[in-house]
């Protein structure tokens, strides 16, 4: 049973993680204690304990496909919602230059003066300078305007000054990983540019509640850090995509963002991800409710407005207030 087998776990981790050589070392230690202390191998029929590994580790390999079959069709299903949303802006975007030139087709013909000076003004663009103004003026003008329009935002908190833009996938792509997430998971990808086809073997994945490790073996590791918060560790889980490593973290705290995967990245800014791409639909109800009511909250906090909890005890108070009109009011004070 799962919730047997889950009591052992702190002492496999434990054990695991005095096997420098990994799952090999461990099965071999486990194999060693069976032959020593037990019959196993001698108890039974010839060949029958044979039978009963494979039986048993098949039973788990097909539990873990299953689960990886799970969260790959998820990622798909959010990936093709992601495109089809994509698609569909891409679409209105094509449609705006087509109403443009029906609303010019309207404009009336211009008379030759207007065509002159039009002409004129079309010219002074194109050599770099502005119609009536002058160069002092121009060249004001142009340093007032942001080089990147991402980089100035009206609407950023002071708190947000010089945090990252999320990616489309509500996640970070940094120099030699990348990671995206949802409210419920993380998925992280951690390329390799070496001339070998890498093999499981190769690679050092260590996953715990607070911490990851990525790398390869003989290499310095890629990330080896305390994660931004606690992951499930046997609901995690990695594999390879040709020479990319790809490790999908279980989130403990499935109601928040993730603003960095290890205390040394660069944060992101958490305000700027986009919820359509977070899954939000595929939640239980009462999950979803906890969610929206906390998006809710958010945006109330930052338009300086009550949030949904003030704004119950608000009416609540009005409601008490218009019940007892023979009492005075005026020098109470409420928080």
């Amino acid at each position: 049973m799962p919730g047997e087998q889950e009591k052992f776990d702190n002492v496999l981790f434990s054990l695991a993680e005095q096997h420098p050589g990994g799952v090999p070392d461990l099965l071999a230690t486990i194999a060693g204690f069976l032959n020593r202390k037990t019959d196993f191998f001698i108890g039974g029929e010839k060949g029958e304990w044979e039978k009963l590994v494979l039986k048993i580790f098949r039973k788990e390999a097909e539990l873990a496909q299953e689960v990886a079959r799970k969260k790959r069709e998820e990622r798909e299903a959010a990936e093709r919602r992601r495109a089809e949303a994509r698609k569909k802006k891409e679409e209105e975007e094509k449609q705006k230059p087509e109403q443009d030139e029906n609303q010019s087709a309207a404009i009336t013909e211009l008379t030759d003066a207007e065509a002159e000076k039009l002409e004129k003004e079309i010219k002074q663009k194109k050599e770099g300078g502005l119609p009536n103004k002058s160069n002092d003026e121009a060249a004001s003008s142009s340093s007032s305007e942001p080089v990147n329009s991402e980089e100035k935002d009206e609407d950023e908190e002071p708190e947000d000054k010089g945090k990252i833009k999320p990616n489309r996938g509500n996640g970070c792509d940094l120099e030699h990983y990348k990671w995206t997430q949802t409210l419920q998971e993380l998925e992280l990808r951690v390329p390799f540019n070496v001339k070998f086809t890498i093999k499981a073997k190769d690679v050092v994945v260590n996953i715990q509640r607070k911490s990851l490790k990525v790398g390869l073996k003989g290499h310095p590791p890629i990330i080896d850090g305390e994660l931004h918060a606690e992951v499930k560790v046997e609901e995690s889980l990695w594999h390879l995509d040709k020479n990319e490593v790809v490790v999908t973290l279980d989130k403990v705290n499935q109601m928040g963002w993730w603003e960095k995967l290890v205390l040394t990245d660069p944060p992101i800014n958490t305000r700027k991800i986009n919820p359509e791409s977070s899954k939000l639909a595929d939640l239980d109800d009462s999950t979803r409710g906890m969610v929206e009511k906390m998006m809710f909250d958010q945006r109330q906090k930052e338009m300086g407005l009550p949030t949904s909890d003030e704004q119950k005890k608000q009416d609540m108070l009005k409601k008490f207030m218009d019940q007892h009109p023979e009492m005075d009011f005026s020098n109470c004070k409420f928080n």
